[in-house]
């Protein structure tokens, strides 16, 4: 878990992340300045450190004196042993209103420097886009670089804007094709969806033999992607093409020896705590039919300090007390449930950090879930699962210290995500609590992701149901060694 320092809230913005001699190297923005990039290491994805910031705006007069926008880093296709760094630039005397594309060169990710030369920076031209401000928004969208390259195909994608159509509607992935070491010819845009104002952080990647676009989309809060078969595309998308939920942006894709690895920074305006984090990795995964999907960070095992089975878990300890509530342990699992209203059952192991699994089945037309985080009187986090129309919810739900007679209690919705649950009897369920982090997996696709610190004080566990039977088997509790914010060692 990391976070950006700030006196309110926290600094950390689009993110970028890179795989060199067994680390993670983490570059970020720095809000609300944008002054300067920032570098972290990690040699798991959970402890960062933070190491020297290889980027800073210029010089008055220069370029990039306003601001710095997002970045990519990637591998000098040129120099087996460097790197470089595309990255967004603001200046002052046009008031930060046109953005362009800037170069810093790096043999080891930890020195930096910018590329100084007639090729730098990057602007896009007319007539695939717009190019100047006197058009569309009043100002020239050219940012977020990502570069791809197979061995053959060197590609560099931005955030850009078509010349027409509906304002709003113009956002489209702009494409320069390197032709020469640090010569760009800009092309036609690689996507233009006409449905968006930015398609921001885009990126290209090749998974399984098939091209996937990774696009974030401001509309929405979410990561979504498109695929083609073919690298020029068209790409089209599934009806469901969201990759991560509401309030996960700046999507970037890691391949490791292991996999790929999908890293995102998680910001919630409407929580508590406004704080900006870098939660953990998942794991990304292409189904039978081309669909990507995420998977639980398999790292989450060597955190995994004790565990306990069913057995251990069963209490007869209820919230509400309902006369029509059961709690039976059966041979076919633990039945919990209740004829009318609602009941929360406690298990007899508190946890902070913890992930907790089981095999559910259902039957009846009514509502379960799981709650943590939460007291005596049931004030915490709860996470509804709905059997029947495949939507699930994570929420904030307890009595409100105020007291006020308008709003004695606190109800906020945090996440909503569906999931397929047609044709099934039962279903796979792992949450997974990590300080501030949650997380929700059905039949090992992430549903739900989010941070949200209420209650984090708080550590009784329970599962819910109202007007309905519920069956499970294989409960297990795993409990977690607690994240560690930050390793503060001096590099």
């Amino acid at each position: 878990m990391y976070t950006g320092k700030g006196f309110v809230q926290s600094e950390l913005g689009d993110v970028d992340v890179i795989r060199h001699n067994g680390l993670f190297h983490l570059f970020h923005l720095v809000l609300p300045n944008h002054d300067y990039i920032a570098h972290a290491v990690s040699s798991d994805g959970f402890l960062w450190r933070r190491v020297r910031n290889p980027l800073f705006i210029g010089e008055p007069g220069d370029w990039d004196d306003d601001m710095i926008w997002t970045m990519h880093v990637s591998p000098d296709p040129d120099g087996p042993a460097a790197f470089r760094m595309f990255y967004t630039g603001l200046c002052r005397k046009e008031g930060g209103r046109i953005q362009r594309i800037g170069l810093a060169r790096s043999n080891d990710l930890y020195h930096w420097e910018k590329v100084s030369s007639a090729n730098y920076p990057l602007s896009v031209p007319g007539p695939y886009y717009e190019h100047s401000v006197d058009e569309g928004r009043h100002w020239v969208s050219c940012r977020d670089p990502f570069f791809y390259f197979d061995g053959e195909n060197r590609l560099l994608l931005v955030n850009a804007r078509v010349p027409s159509g509906p304002k709003i509607r113009r956002g489209c992935i702009g494409l320069a094709r390197e032709v020469s070491p640090d010569q760009f010819e800009w092309e036609k845009p690689l996507f233009f969806p006409g449905m968006y104002d930015d398609i921001e952080v885009p990126g290209l990647y090749r998974i399984k033999g098939r091209y996937y676009l990774l696009g974030n989309i401001k509309e929405d809060i979410k990561v979504h992607y498109w695929y083609s078969e073919s690298l020029e595309g068209p790409y089209e998308c599934f009806a469901d093409n969201v990759l991560l939920p509401k309030g996960n942006y700046a999507g970037r894709i890691t391949k490791t020896d292991e996999g790929y690895l999908v890293w995102n920074f998680y910001a919630n305006r409407d929580s508590e705590s406004r704080t900006t984090i870098l939660p953990p990795p998942t794991e990304l995964e292409v189904d039978e039919e081309g669909r990507l999907y995420l998977k639980s960070y398999s790292r989450f095992d060597s955190l995994v300090r004790d565990s306990h089975c069913c057995e251990e878990l069963i209490s007869d300890s209820r919230l509400t007390g309902n006369p029509t509530a059961c709690n039976l342990r059966r041979e076919d699992g633990l039945l919990l449930s209740t004829l009318s209203g609602y009941e929360l059952f406690f298990m007899t192991r508190p946890a902070r950090d913890f992930r907790l699994s089981f095999s559910l089945t259902m039957k009846g037309k009514g509502k379960c879930g799981i709650a943590f985080r939460c007291d005596d009187q049931g004030n915490g986090h709860y996470v509804g699962i709905d059997l029947i129309n495949g939507l699930t919810q994570g929420r904030v739900w307890g009595e409100n210290p105020a007291d006020d007679i308008e709003h004695a209690f606190v109800y906020r919705p945090v996440q909503t995500g569906p999931f397929r649950c047609r044709g099934l009897d039962e279903w796979k369920i792992s949450t997974v609590v990590y300080g501030g982090y949650i997380e929700l997996s059905i039949n090992g696709k992430i549903i739900l992701r989010y941070v949200e610190t209420a209650y984090i004080s708080q550590e009784r566990i329970g599962l819910y149901v109202e007007s309905a039977e519920i069956v499970l088997k294989d409960l297990l509790l795993e409990e977690l060694d607690g994240p560690e914010e930050e390793d503060h060692h001096v590099f």
